[in-house]
């Protein structure tokens, strides 16, 4: 987090805000005297000098933090700050940062300058993350609700929710805002935008306008009212609370020793006990240790043997004496050859000017940088000068971890976020971002991210609590050592890193969910294998994801992994959603439905552009266009007659209406 840094009375005397003793304090200002000082700052913020300007900004993120220098508890910190941000909300704070936002985006300057610079460090963005820091606090403690708010409060909870999801702000949302500057970092306009903080501002923000996923439940409900749909059977997020982690499938190591004490006619070592939660992880569990690849699921699920069948493992073993060495061959003359080449090589005066040409574009101010550069998310968490001692470089390697972290949490949860939200919406908005995302090869990618120790990263501990905020400011620091660092926090798993893999997990359950082509695309990248390895964590609700993305591909896996896999898909049938008429355990409609990737997208896309274009485009075809069936609504409009209409209209009168035999009971039966 960013920090004001120096005590309020400083700060304002600094700036001056007026005469004010070093004894007063703002937690002992009248509410008028706060809204005075508040007014101050405002009128502060728009001096040309940026250096005034940040620090007017660094005491409003000192006022946003609970002015902590004057607290003795984390409470009390986190109440002065929740008081400071509707203060600050209700003085028009969050417009002026609006203001000084969108010039910082604009800045080409800070743009250009950043992008040439061959390092990019804090001091880049260092006007941003004050900004976003400020913006971030106000959305994230007005959207949180509480039993001792005040009225007041909650009326300004809803304005400024309708304010955020308004296209207020130069005409169009705050959301599409912070969307642009994730686009100009991820096309290297903008590396020194700090990405974390945007995407955390981003999520944030569409979470309290648009609602999280139990508002998404209740639009759900009121949706299928409104369409007098019948009411849905459950709840999913409720069913999966309640249910129970499985034991993860055995690895062929533990095979391997159970096969090995069954021929000495002993038990297995791993004996039935009550299958541990991730709650109340058992330390002794032998699938922690993920480093050795099960080979089970490296070679396609490796059989394990078939009935009748000797087990190799289990036949006397004969060491067999070395083989002789070969004889040795006469020594011959080596032939003599041509040193070099044999072909003179040929070049053409156009192959040179082409590679000229090349040389030039690519190393000669390019303008841009190329597609395969890594985009460089470090920016707002390396500092100005590297580390130079142990103690630093740890500490620094655990800021970097988990800001890694930070940024999955908050691209994971947007875009779950994003998507279920669109679904509901119409689901051609689903599908365009769903295609968008598969086209950007989101699902290796995701597959990627779990071909990795997945119970390391679950267990990792890249936090240090006494750096945390607000008991960083609040209690004496104290002396920080390598041992300290190395230990981490008291926890057994890191519930944000858990958050990631199951928001993923999820993501690309809605991907290729119906999608035969996605769920083909599953079976060629090898998924089984690894998301079978993501059921060693021991959470309802991952393995549920997990075990739902192995059951749609089961049926393409083949018989034998089905029979070497029978505890999986004992789990599948347990825990996953059966559908009638559904042969996920058989390979019956295999042969009648080729896999075609590209013909399927197509369709896809074909059916959404004409759903727009005959939606939303000006030049509507008539054949397309929509027809108005209320009765009120028609009778109602205008028409255009000819000129010549009412010459004749006596005449059509007589024609078309007093000379027809009219029905005036069957009319009325069929109106009602």
């Amino acid at each position: 987090r960013e920090r004001g840094g120096e005590k309020w009375t400083k700060k304002i005397k600094s700036e001056g805000m007026g005469e004010i003793s070093e004894l007063e304090r703002w937690i002992e200002l009248g509410q008028e005297q706060q809204r005075a000082y508040v007014m101050r700052l405002l009128d502060a913020l728009e001096v040309t000098d940026r250096d005034k300007r940040l620090k007017v900004a660094r005491a409003i993120l000192y006022l946003a933090q609970g002015v902590f220098d004057e607290c003795d508890m984390d409470a009390d910190v986190i109440h002065w700050s929740r008081h400071n941000v509707f203060l600050l909300y209700d003085m028009g704070i969050f417009t002026a940062l609006l203001e000084l936002l969108s010039m910082e985006i604009d800045n080409n300057q800070a743009c250009s300058s950043a992008v040439r610079k061959p390092a990019i460090s804090l001091a880049d963005s260092t006007e941003l993350r004050v900004l976003l820091s400020i913006m971030y606090l106000m959305v994230e403690t007005i959207r949180l609700q509480t039993e001792d708010d005040r009225p007041e409060w909650r009326a300004a909870r809803e304005a400024f929710k309708t304010e955020l999801g308004s296209p207020l702000y130069n005409g169009e949302p705050f959301a599409l805002l912070l969307f642009t500057m994730v686009t100009k970092f991820c096309s290297m306009n903008a590396p020194h935008f700090p990405m974390k903080k945007v995407l955390l501002l981003l999520w944030k923000t569409i979470l309290f306008t648009m609602g999280g996923f139990e508002e998404l439940q209740e639009m759900k409900v009121r949706g299928r009212e409104r369409l007098s749909l019948p009411p849905l059977p459950e709840d999913s997020i409720k069913v999966v609370r309640s249910m129970r982690a499985a034991s993860p499938p055995a690895s062929a190591m533990e095979l391997i020793e159970q096969q090995q004490q069954a021929k000495r006619g002993r038990r297995s070592r791993r004996p039935l006990v009550k299958q541990d939660s991730l709650d109340t992880y058992n330390e002794r569990d032998p699938f922690k240790n993920d480093d050795a690849r099960d080979e089970e699921e490296d070679g396609e699920e490796a059989d394990s043997g078939i009935e009748g069948e000797v087990d190799p493992l289990d036949r006397d073993v004969i060491i067999q004496p070395p083989p002789p060495p070969p004889p040795l061959r006469p020594p011959t003359e080596r032939a003599s050859l041509p040193k070099g080449l044999p072909w003179a090589p040929k070049v053409r005066e156009k192959d040179i000017e082409h590679f000229l040409e090349t040389s030039r574009n690519k190393f000669i101010a390019p303008t841009s940088k190329a597609k395969t550069d890594s985009i460089n998310i470090l920016a707002d968490v390396l500092p100005e000068e590297m580390p130079i001692t142990v103690l630093q470089s740890m500490k620094l390697g655990i800021d970097v971890n988990r800001h890694k972290e930070i940024i999955v949490k908050a691209i994971s949860a947007l875009l779950l976020l994003l998507l279920k939200h669109l679904k509901l919406n119409h689901i051609y908005q689903f599908e365009i971002v769903s295609q968008h995302l598969v086209f950007a090869n989101c699902i290796p990618l995701i597959l990627k991210f779990f071909n990795q120790n997945i119970m390391s990263y679950i267990s990792a501990k890249n936090s240090i609590c006494v750096l945390d905020f607000p008991h960083c400011v609040v209690h004496e620091m104290p002396e920080l050592t390598a041992e300290s660092l190395e230990a981490g926090d008291s926890n057994q798993f890191c519930w944000r890193n858990l958050f990631s893999c199951i928001n993923l997990l999820r993501i690309l359950n809605k991907l290729t969910k119906w999608k035969h082509s996605r769920t083909m695309m599953l079976v060629v990248f090898k998924s089984a294998p690894i998301l079978k390895r993501a059921l060693k964590v021991k959470q309802a609700m991952m393995q549920l994801y997990v075990l739902k993305l192995l059951k749609i591909q089961t049926k393409y896996l083949g018989r034998q992994w089905r029979k070497s896999n029978m505890k999986t898909m004992s789990a599948i049938y347990q825990k996953v959603r059966h559908r009638l008429n559904d042969d996920w355990a058989y390979g019956n409609d295999i042969d009648a439905r080729p896999w075609d990737f590209q013909a399927e997208e197509c369709a896809l896309r074909e059916s959404i552009e004409k759903f727009n274009s005959r939606r939303y485009d000006k030049n509507q075809n008539g054949e397309f266009a929509p027809v108005d069936n209320c009765l009120q609504s028609v009778l109602g409009q205008r028409v255009e007659l000819p000129e010549d209409f009412h010459y004749s209209y006596e005449m059509w009168l007589e024609r078309e209406v007093f000379s027809q035999p009219i029905q005036w009971e069957g009319l009325l039966q069929q109106a009602q």
